[in-house]
């Protein structure tokens, strides 16, 4: 493997949280779809996206590597893939807005779980950071909330716990996911390393799937949903969460998870573009408080 930097590892990391933004975009326009059905044809997409990029640069799958790690290859998966469920059911079950909040929670999760589980100490700088971070992801929200006329906002509040608690329990995950992924990194080359957890997750969705009798089976031909669904596994998926896993090479879980706190500015970046929702005047507050937070993460030294 080259040798990589923490700077590539933040460029990384940095790139995957604004891409990240994509995908409540794209589920916006999946509905109709269970959320089996979306996290199954997303993995599959991305699959796909990899094995071409494989064929085309002429990249080595390092087989011999994957059967070595086989094992944690498939405990990483079956995080990803209780991950992929639970945040879109939580996306199903409540607002957009709780579910982008609660499992944005991931840094706080893994912090903890690398302090008390692994052993890896943040610094005062990577802890003021987060914090920052996180206060500015809850600016955000209040932001989105002041929006609402006084009957959405009394809609807003008392939206279903069931979906809340996924959008917990998608970040706890996660967090796990990111833990328990960073001895993994540093033993396989990227590429080798995520197309079999895309495929061995997709498998394990496919049997969650079926158990829940979820018609993942049908591949959406239409085009109001077949494109947004392409969409969703090549920008969010195939790019971003590759690089969003990719970047565990030189940075801490929590220093991670701390770059995808870049989501809710891109997605709303987004939303100005494609559906003119322009945010409230506190969303700047917000998104300054994340870029400031994500800065303390960057001038962390390895």
């Amino acid at each position: 493997m080259h040798a990589r930097t923490r700077k590539l590892a933040l460029t990384e990391g940095l790139t995957a949280g604004v891409l990240f933004g994509t995908a409540s975009i794209f589920i916006r326009f999946l509905q109709n779809l269970d959320a089996f059905s979306i996290a199954f044809w997303r993995l599959i997409i991305a699959c796909l996206t990899l094995s071409i990029v494989l064929m085309i640069f002429q990249k080595s799958f390092h087989l011999d590597l994957v059967r070595k790690n086989l094992k944690d290859l498939f405990i990483l998966s079956v995080f990803l893939g209780l991950h992929f469920i639970c945040f879109i059911s939580a996306v199903k079950d409540t607002t957009i807005l709780n579910a982008t909040v609660l499992v944005n929670t991931t840094p706080i999760f893994s912090m903890f779980i690398s302090s008390f589980v692994f052993k890896l100490k943040p610094s005062h700088l990577a802890i003021i950071g987060l914090t920052v971070s996180f206060i500015g992801v809850c600016v955000i929200a209040y932001a989105e909330t002041i929006k609402f006329d006084t009957n959405s906002l009394s809609k807003s509040f008392s939206t279903s716990l069931k979906g809340d608690i996924e959008a917990v329990l998608a970040s706890l995950i996660e967090a796990f996911y990111l833990n328990y992924g960073r001895k993994i990194r540093n033993q396989m080359t990227i590429l080798s390393t995520m197309f079999p957890i895309y495929m061995l997750t997709a498998v394990v969705i496919g049997f969650l799937g079926i158990s829940a009798k979820s018609k993942i089976i049908t591949l959406p031909i239409e085009t109001p949903i077949f494109f947004p669904l392409m969409g969703l596994g090549i920008l969010p998926t195939a790019i971003a969460h590759t690089l969003y896993f990719s970047s565990l090479s030189n940075l801490k879980s929590f220093e991670t998870a701390t770059m995808a706190l870049l989501e809710p500015i891109g997605a709303t970046i987004l939303g100005i573009m494609l559906f003119q929702e322009i945010p409230a005047y506190l969303f700047v507050l917000g998104a300054a408080l994340i870029l400031i937070g994500v800065f303390f993460i960057a001038k962390e030294r390895k």
